[in-house]
């Protein structure tokens, strides 16, 4: 008997090992799903903003959340801040696929002191392209020596709301929210003043011929991107995303072209085009891509390179450009492209270039955590791979557990096996 109960002991805590070598049952391949669904981080915190901040539930850093906004609603957050860190919260708001939407509805998203006084406040709109997509913002709570607001340690109340018409869909929108922390400069360090021109000279196109790129749904799963011409296929109705690593000092130029197509017809928003800072917060987007059946290039205005005094800047696009690391852009085909044009996948092309050689940081006190570009960011881009920093961080993690489940399971068969045959010769003496 108590040999019995030993061996499925062993092959119990063998076969725990191996569940944890495979990985959690049921989860969702970022390939999965339908091509007009957002792909939510894999493992996003389910929370419920609450209606007053008394009532906030806390945000904590580093972890994805999820939760609804209803037609005109409001959700309230906390975070917790320090007195030496630059504070970003971001809320990625994803209507219902078929639902319709104005151009003045809108997600703002505002962060305030425990007095009610704004730190920071930014909106997203869907504008003239009045078609459903996902819309990123952020507010974020900076440092400076112009303000004595909002600079003391202490909560802070995160104020997601909802703008709609009454002629748009009732249907609660999606929300993912996210917390991150940017260290502040050591003593005396970094400018103040931000630059007031730019390289405004567009590089010429790149040579080798477009590689093919499969976007991604959401933030999470954007595939990286590098120098280059990338081809996918975009469907009317859908969202593609796509991450690009920017290095301190570069310089990004992006455009986007959208192939021909038999069919007669015009549209004059036909193309959303929209890029996003590592934080999240919307840099710049075209929303008044028109399309007549015929090829077309929709691209951003010269964009400012990335530096820290960029934050200073009274220009919106540069004020936005104030961290090294992953920017996301994301391109939006309106439905009506399926009507007029039909319902198929329509070639996509990107043309990426980044400028300008890397410069160092720009002395910040303490870790830069997702502000910075390493040389694994450099691979990732360059294979493609998907998934944001924390992703690819958590991804890492399992892959150590599940080389730490393997070598144990290993073990415990060699153990199982030495106890089988001491088992028997002591049963046959």
């Amino acid at each position: 008997m108590r040999r019995a109960s030993a061996a499925g002991l062993v092959l119990g805590v063998l076969a725990g090992a191996l569940s944890v070598a495979a990985g959690p049952a049921g989860a969702a391949s970022p390939e999965a799903g339908s091509p007009y669904r957002y792909a939510f981080a894999e493992g996003a915190s389910p929370v419920q903003g609450a209606a007053t901040t008394g009532d906030a539930p806390r945000l904590d850093e580093g972890t994805v959340y999820r939760d609804s906004l209803t037609k005109s609603g409001k959700r309230i957050y906390r975070v917790d801040l320090d007195a030496a860190s630059h504070a970003y919260v971001s809320a990625v708001a994803v209507p219902r696929a078929g639902g319709k939407v104005a151009f003045t509805d809108a997600v703002t998203v505002s962060l305030q002191d425990e007095n009610a006084r704004e730190c920071n406040s930014n909106r997203s709109s869907f504008g003239s392209a009045d078609f459903p997509r996902p819309l990123a913002v952020y507010a974020h709570r900076t440092l400076g020596t112009d303000t004595s607001t909002c600079r003391q340690s202490g909560s802070y109340y995160v104020v997601v709301e909802r703008q709609s018409q009454d002629t748009s869909s009732n249907e609660d929108w999606d929300l993912e929210l996210r917390f991150t922390t940017e260290p502040d400069l050591k003593e005396g360090g970094g400018p103040a003043a931000a630059p007031s021109t730019w390289p405004s000279a567009s590089p010429g196109a790149p040579s080798g011929g477009p590689r093919e790129r499969r976007g991604g749904n959401g933030v999470s799963d954007a595939p990286g991107l590098t120098d280059g011409e990338w081809a996918d296929r975009i469907e009317p109705g859908q969202s593609r995303f796509y991450r690009i690593p920017v290095d301190w000092g570069q310089q990004l130029f992006l455009s986007a072209n959208l192939s021909s197509s038999t069919g007669d017809g015009f549209i004059s928003d036909a193309v959303s085009l929209s890029l996003h800072n590592p934080a999240l917060g919307l840099v710049d987007s075209v929303n008044s891509g028109a399309y007549d059946g015929k090829q077309k290039t929709y691209a951003f205005d010269p964009l400012p390179p990335v530096t820290y005094e960029n934050r200073f800047s009274s220009d919106s696009v540069a004020r936005h450009m104030r961290f090294a690391g992953w920017y996301y852009v994301r391109v939006a085909l309106n439905p009506s492209v399926g009507e007029k044009f039909g319902k198929k996948p329509y070639g996509l092309t990107l043309r990426v270039h980044v400028e300008g050689e890397a410069r160092p940081e720009p002395g910040y006190a303490g870790p830069a955590g997702i502000f910075t570009v390493t040389e694994d960011d450099q691979r990732a881009a360059a294979e493609g791979s998907r998934g944001s920093p924390a992703a690819e961080e958590s991804a890492g993690t399992m892959r150590l557990v599940a080389v730490g489940g393997i070598a144990t399971g290993t073990a415990l068969l060699v153990g199982l096996g030495i106890w089988t045959l001491v088992a028997r010769r002591r049963a046959g003496a």
